[in-house]
């Protein structure tokens, strides 16, 4: 069936609400207006207070409600509006939700879905465009998605809240209208490793999230010039698939990383490490990064658009490495 991101997101909710009794989504505005990118519209009305719960303005204190949650038996969702705003929810996420088992010596579980939008692209500003999950996909104790596809966005959430730790997803404000075909029945998806969404055999391209797609129709434009370039749906950025990248190096002998975050201390950074400490000799060309420029993500059209990886950049991006 003919379906957006938003709503497959929303599928996934309702499912694992039907699912499990155990299952409540918190946040801001989740309730009664649908949610600020409305991916819960209408699940108030078909589930009521108790599961779709509107939250104060406060991070910190909502998100330390749903690992106490958690640590009670419950299956909570909690929706956090923005990367950004995130940041105010840190202890508890970085402190409490990612430590607890290790500190508890396995006695407790925190069994928490952390959903946030990331990225930039819809003129949001500095306070609500960033791509901070590089940050979190840093901290032992979390597993750290980004899902870019419909079977993804829905299929992932059945996933996570099975899992025993917590786990924080990602949603790119660019996917929430994209649509696509999803079947009726699309079930779940693991949450761990690498997806190849498209096979090559001169460049691996790898990437997630946002910039899913800009790297599909940047592989389109090289196979033009006869260039063909594999791409890889990282999905999953902690853990990373080091199996399916350095495979795909093999294969390729060439890779370029893209993603939305700076380049400064990137998971970019992170995946280049370690194709170079695992594939050097597979090498035939230094690793490449494309990345945010390093400003705060402007307002202005042009400029944010500027500031962003784009199709054509990833183009000579895989160009450079092939010294064409």
């Amino acid at each position: 069936m003919q379906t957006s991101y938003r709503e497959a997101l929303r599928e996934g909710i309702r499912d694992a609400l039907k699912r499990d009794a155990r299952v409540f989504l918190m946040g801001e505005d989740v309730g009664r207006y649908g949610g600020c990118y409305a991916v819960s519209k209408g699940l108030y009305d078909e589930f009521g207070p108790e599961r779709i719960r509107d939250t104060p303005l406060s991070e910190c204190g909502f998100t330390g409600a749903g690992i106490g949650a958690a640590m009670g038996g419950m299956r909570p969702i909690v929706e956090i509006m923005t990367v950004n705003f995130s940041l105010l929810a840190l202890d508890q996420i970085v402190n409490n939700a990612a430590t607890l088992r290790h500190m508890s010596g396995g006695q407790f579980n925190i069994p928490l879905v952390i959903r946030m939008a990331c990225g930039a692209g819809k003129q949001l500003a500095a306070q609500h465009s960033h791509s901070l999950e590089g940050w979190y996909a840093h901290i032992p104790g979390i597993k750290v998605l980004a899902p870019a596809t419909l079977e993804d966005a829905r299929g992932m959430l059945w996933t996570a809240l099975e899992d025993p730790d917590p786990v924080v997803i990602f949603e790119h404000v660019m996917l929430y209208n994209r649509t696509g075909q999803l079947a009726a029945d699309a079930g779940p998806v693991p949450i761990e490793g690498a997806a190849v969404r498209l096979e090559g055999t001169d460049l691996s391209l790898v990437t997630y999230g946002g910039c899913l797609f800009k790297t599909l129709e940047a592989a389109g434009q090289l196979a033009a010039e006869d260039i063909s370039a594999e791409v890889i749906d990282l999905r999953c950025l902690r853990p990373l698939d080091d199996a399916t990248l350095m495979t795909s190096v093999a294969k390729t002998h060439r890779a370029v990383i893209i993603s939305e975050e700076w380049r400064s201390g990137s998971l970019a950074a992170e995946v280049s490490a370690r194709i170079m400490e695992q594939a050097f000799w597979d090498l035939d060309a230094p690793v490449g990064r494309l990345c945010t420029a390093e400003v705060p993500i402007p307002y202005p059209k042009h400029l944010e658009d500027a500031a962003l990886p784009q199709v054509s950049a990833i183009v000579d991006a895989a160009k450079a490495v092939l010294n064409r």
